[in-house]
């Protein structure tokens, strides 16, 4: 169930209901940065909206609004982190790009599927990655991940030749679809529902399946200059 607090935000409560006020924080601050921006929100809206008395919670239990970021991108990133380990382990010294291109897919959909209450995280993703400051953060966070390193890995050594630009430009071409991609699914999820629902999981199944056949066929389109 959503409702608007004083400042027009909506806010879902089922998600904060019975949670620490850190966690409710949290969870209230990556809503209204995936609806409205990060800089849109101020940490005072944030402490409002959690129902929080002191307009100063945010600061008492992150500090700044780029720690409440980073915060936030990692709850989420152990979870990412533990579901791309069993995926690595299923395809050790897979030559085939589609296996590598899965693995970096499907720890991000699978973790939006899998969320108990509605997913934000996609698009607070998109929001973040749009501001060059804060993208440095969550690439930090993302590049400290050994599964994630290892995926990359897997993938570079089983794709075609290709001069250095192209390779650097496919992958910021695969990053964006991803990123972006990702965002607007979870939208369409939400608006579809007609309230941020439970039981997406079926929503994401033949989008990872699009994504991934995408992805690999832009690593393998020829090279034609």
């Amino acid at each position: 169930m959503e409702v608007v607090n004083s400042k027009g935000l909506g806010v879902t409560k089922d998600a904060t209901t019975g949670s620490s006020t850190r966690d409710r924080l949290l969870t209230v601050a990556e809503q209204l940065f995936a609806e409205h921006g990060v800089f849109a929100v101020s940490n005072r809206q944030v402490s409002e909206a959690a129902g929080q008395g002191n307009n100063a919670a945010v600061g008492y239990h992150f500090g700044t609004k780029i720690d409440l970021v980073r915060a936030i991108v990692q709850k989420h990133a152990g979870q990412i982190e533990q579901h791309r380990c069993n995926l690595v382990a299923g395809i050790q010294g897979s030559t085939e790009v589609r296996d590598w291109v899965t693995c970096l897919v499907q720890a991000s959909t699978g973790h939006y599927a899998r969320s108990r209450t509605s997913s934000w995280y996609a698009r607070f993703s998109a929001q973040v990655l749009t501001d060059p400051g804060l993208r440095d953060i969550v690439y930090a966070e993302a590049m400290a991940s050994p599964s994630l390193q290892q995926t990359i890995a897997g993938l570079a050594a089983c794709l075609p030749d290709m001069p250095g630009d192209v390779r650097q430009a496919r992958s910021d071409m695969m990053r964006q679809l991803m990123t972006h991609m990702c965002a607007e699914r979870e939208r369409a999820i939400a608006e579809s529902s007609g309230s941020e629902a439970m039981g997406q999981s079926g929503d994401w199944t033949d989008f990872t399946i699009d994504l991934v056949d995408a992805i690999v066929g832009l690593w393998l389109a020829p090279v034609t200059r």
